[in-house]
């Protein structure tokens, strides 16, 4: 196990927050064992008192203060707090002495972020900025220590040396500028355990190994390594987030909304830690909304309508643009799970979300990872995790995405990771390459973003060391340089107009390139919907190759197949719950002729288990023809009370330009489609071009201008005119339905699956 994760892990742990991130399936008798292995988790509590170490003007040496206050004290504007971008502390404690550095995380909050609360009357207050006290770091001297701490109101996190997690948080009726104050400091036990120990519940997720061991952390700067990378694994990953406090998120704090506000950064903030180090994707939030007064809608106490409300106060009410908000509630949820999310819905508007339960905010960190995997589609592949082929690796606290652990998970299973591998190789996600710009903090040279003043910014010396530090010096350009670090800078130069530095990742995918100009890779694209895939089989939507074959495999196992069309004829148009076209309020729908292939998804040569969601009723069984027999399985799969996969998806083809629509099947021209500039009824970008889903023309090469028109033989003056522009081939597309965000994209999002 990777430190962060392990000493996040020892935390939860040690804080005895015990309960199971989505799940109360093993009971009270469980529950008190797993309090008494809480309690074994720490050595013992000490009271110390931390202080903040500070350089002598005339040396420069540190000495210490009890201050813990890490606001510039010469700000000119006493309302909007800043906090230094380095701080030292030092704690004593179990017969050490640590000394904490730590710098901001400055990936947390985005140039953008803003807090906003509603109060009395509906009146509504805005804040740019907020407060940014959330730092990471390590132990001076110890390269495999970890430290994550916040400053707002003393220190409060956790650090680990390498053998033992820390705890340390303040007492309470902390005050700020108190001369001294104490804290509490907890120490974890570093010990192995037997297998056996396991209650019998917990065995399918053992692995083979009898012990717990700890394993050495493999250090990942947060850039790329210093070479093109053309895999979307190896680009870091960001997730613009919003999360949303209920009131009695708000009434847990005192009615503070700046306590609440401090609270929810620091959950953020832990998970980004996760994230950071297992998925190469970090965390940004944007925005932050606070009802200081009353929930906005009824919060339920079934997480899954709470969500589905959620959602539609989203569409309705957030302007901010994010890739997933999320709801933090105050309420307890009467349910199995702490918290719901829609899978694969990262980047939609109506599904990219997820509902949260109170706890300890080393809790709802875990809870919060786990839904945003949801949203990544990461789901845990049940099928495997019956037959074996994934398990979870961390046997005493299960892993994130899991149903059942001993404590609560802090990490993701090989299993997890491979899924969110596939969700974005099969287009999902596409939102997630754009880097947020840093929080709006004053200019520092080696916090890795290049601001005003900076030619360069390769980061720490530890970070410069591993990538840009022969082209970067003290955050200017050294002799010759171009560049410094970037998916298009080699050896200090910008690569080539014309180089991929992105591949495609499907047929619905466009590959990125280099503009010879620029160090950054540009935007992640993909085509616009409507044009044709996987050899002419599907269509494309939202990035992804939509097919009855795919849906088939996603639910099913890759094994899978459509069933033969005879099924669909045979089966969809008799209205049984075995082949319809829905439900009505009694009974079953039977299709019309024409839409019987829009019905019930009916497949060849399926398992009793589906990979997800939970089986409603019966798999259908196979249907004789002329002595022939026909393999056409179904089932109701169920997400939640109103989401059931069992259903050919909208937006797949079911006919020459005919797509699937509400469990109809529709001609393409009936729909009010968003078109590029060059497109007629037979050539899209005037032939020389694909249409983005930003509804622009990418051109072939040798092609330029808004719609691919005008053509260039002097490659030289191509060359020179081009610069910025990628190089792309075409494909078929669908007559010209190349579609955008209206009617088609629209259902994507409804659904969220991830194939």
């Amino acid at each position: 196990m990777q430190p962060a994760a392990y000493l996040l892990s020892s935390m939860l742990c040690a804080l005895g927050t015990f309960s199971l991130v989505h799940s109360r399936q093993a009971g009270a008798a469980l529950l008190t064992e797993m309090e008494k292995r809480a309690e074994s988790r720490f050595l013992e509590r000490q009271n110390i008192v931390p202080l903040r170490l500070i350089p002598r003007p005339e040396d420069g040496a540190q000495t210490g203060h009890g201050v813990l206050n890490t606001r510039v004290r010469s700000r000119a504007d006493p309302k909007q707090s800043t906090h230094v971008a380095r701080a030292s502390f030092q704690v004593d404690a179990f017969g050490s002495s640590f000394i904490l550095d730590v710098m901001l995380n400055h990936d947390l909050l985005s140039s953008e972020y803003l807090e906003r609360h509603i109060e009395h009357g509906g009146k509504t207050v805005e804040v740019k900025g907020g407060e940014h006290c959330y730092y990471q770091g390590q132990i001076r001297g110890n390269p495999e220590s970890f430290v994550a701490l916040s400053t707002c109101h003393g220190l409060h996190g956790m650090f680990y040396d390498g053998n033992h997690t820390y705890l340390i948080e303040p007492e309470e009726n902390y005050t700020s500028h108190e001369d001294f104050h104490f804290h509490s400091v907890y120490k974890s036990r570093l010990f192995e355990f037997p297998l056996d120990d396991l209650p019998s519940e917990f065995w399918q997720m053992n692995t083979t190994s009898q012990t717990f061991v700890v394993k050495p952390r493999h250090k990942r700067s947060k850039r790329q390594v210093h070479q093109i990378s053309r895999k979307v694994e190896q680009e870091t990953k960001y997730i613009e987030l919003m999360i949303v406090n209920d009131h009695l998120m708000c009434k847990k704090h005192r009615l503070s909304v700046g306590h609440t506000n401090s609270y929810a950064k620091s959950v953020v903030n832990m998970a980004d830690l996760i994230y950071k180090e297992q998925l190469n994707t970090r965390i940004v939030l944007v925005a932050m909304e606070t009802w200081a007064t009353d929930n906005k809608f009824t919060i339920s106490e079934n997480p899954l309508v709470t969500l589905r409300e959620f959602m539609k106060y989203r569409r309705d009410f957030i302007r901010e643009k994010s890739d997933a908000v999320h709801l933090f509630s105050g309420s307890q949820f009467q349910s199995s799970r702490s918290g719901a999310a829609y899978i694969g819905g990262i980047c939609s508007l109506f599904k990219g979300g997820g509902v949260n339960e109170y706890g300890k905010s080393d809790f709802l960190a875990v809870t919060l990872a786990q839904s945003l995997g949801h949203n990544l589609g990461i789901f845990s592949d049940k099928r495997k995790l019956l037959t074996g082929e994934c398990k979870c690796e961390d046997t005493w606290s299960g892993c994130i995405m899991g149903d059942t652990g001993y404590y609560l998970p802090s990490k993701f299973s090989k299993c997890d990771i491979e899924e969110y591998h596939e969700f974005l190789n099969n287009g999902g996600g596409a939102c997630l390459f754009n880097k947020p710009s840093k929080l709006l903090d004053p200019p520092e040279c080696g916090n890795g973003f290049v601001e005003d003043g900076e030619e360069c910014d390769c980061g720490t010396t530890a970070e410069c060391a591993i990538e840009g530090g022969d082209c970067c010096h003290t955050c200017t350009l050294t002799a010759g340089s171009q560049c410094s670090n970037g998916l298009c800078c080699t050896k200090c130069q910008f690569e080539s107009k014309g180089v991929v530095c992105r591949d495609a990742v499907n047929d619905c995918d466009i590959p990125e390139n280099c503009t010879g100009n620029s160090s950054q890779c540009s935007p992640n694209n993909h085509k616009m919907d409507g044009y044709s895939c996987d050899s002419k089989q599907g269509i494309c939507f939202g990035g992804r190759c939509k097919t009855r074959d795919r849906q088939c495999k996603y639910i099913w196992g890759e094994k899978v197949t459509a069933a033969d069309r005879y099924c669909y004829e045979k089966l969809n148009i008799e209205g049984t719950e075995k082949g319809n076209c829905g439900r009505g309020k009694d009974t079953w729908i039977q299709c019309n002729k024409q839409d019987v292939l829009c019905g019930y998804l009916l497949c060849s040569n399926i398992s009793n288990v589906p990979r997800l969601g939970e089986l409603d009723g019966e798999i259908t069984s196979s249907v004789i023809q002329l002595g022939k027999s026909y393999n056409c399985s179904g089932g109701h799969v169920k997400l939640d009370e109103e989401t059931d996969l069992g259903y050919v998806e909208d937006g797949t083809p079911c006919g020459p330009e005919m797509i699937c629509f509400e469990r109809r099947c529709l001609p393409t021209d009936s729909f009010n489609f968003s078109i590029c500039p060059g497109t007629t009824d037979d050539k899209i970008c005037s032939g020389h071009g694909v249409c983005s889903n930003e509804i622009k023309c990418v051109c072939d090469r040798f092609w330029i201008g808004d719609d691919c028109s005008t053509a260039y033989k002097d490659a030289s003056i191509f060359d020179e005119e081009m610069a910025g522009k990628g190089v792309v081939s075409t494909n078929i597309i669908i007559g010209a339905i190349a579609g955008t965000i209206l009617v088609l994209a629209l259902v994507l999002g409804i659904t969220g699956w991830g194939y």
